[in-house]
C-alpha cells in the first residue's frame, strides 16, 4: 500500500461535473493498493496519515498533525501509483490490486481514519475524477508499507 500525502488548502473533487467532495484544508491523500496487500495495512496506513506531523506549529516547525490542526483528509483511490514504466513508455499496472479487493482496502483505510477522529471525504473508486488542489508549501510525502 502506497500513499502520496500532500498538505493542502482548499481541495475539491468532481465526477462528471458534479461536486463529490471538498475539504477546506488538510491532506489530499492518493492511495494505491498493491496486489497482495493485507487486511491489516489500512489501519497501519491510517495511523501514519493521522499522526504525520507536517503542519507548522507556532514556531514555524512542522510539528503538528492533521488532527492537531483540525484539518480534513480527502482520500483518493489511485491505482496508477503502482504503474511500472521501467520497460517502454506505456506503464504496466500488473502490480496494482484487483479492483474489488483494492476498493475494499481503500474503504477500510477511510473507516480507520474516521475511527481515529479524522474527518474523511472520499473520491469515487474507479471513476474519472477531476481534482482541484491548492497545495500548501508544497509539502508532499510518499509513504509505503
Amino acid at each position: 500500500m502506497k500513499a502520496v500525502i500532500q498538505r493542502v488548502k482548499h481541495t475539491s473533487l468532481k465526477v462528471d461535473g458534479a461536486l463529490i467532495s471538498e475539504i477546506p484544508f488538510g491532506l489530499a491523500v492518493y492511495l494505491g493498493v498493491k496486489a497482495g496487500d493485507s487486511d491489516s495495512m489500512p489501519a497501519t496506513m491510517a495511523k501514519k496519515i493521522a499522526a504525520m506531523r507536517i503542519f507548522q506549529d507556532g514556531n514555524g516547525k512542522m510539528n503538528l498533525s492533521v488532527k492537531d490542526v483540525g484539518g480534513e483528509v480527502l482520500l483518493i483511490s489511485q491505482f496508477t501509483l503502482y504503474g511500472d514504466a521501467s520497460h517502454g513508455n506505456r506503464p504496466s499496472f500488473t502490480m496494482a490490486e484487483r479492483p474489488e479487493r483494492a476498493d475494499y482496502l481503500y474503504e477500510q483505510c477511510a473507516k480507520e481514519l474516521s475511527l481515529l477522529g479524522v474527518t474523511v471525504k472520499k473520491g469515487v473508486f474507479g471513476a474519472d475524477m477531476k481534482i482541484e488542489q491548492f497545495n500548501d508549501g508544497p509539502v508532499t510525502i510518499i509513504y509505503e508499507i
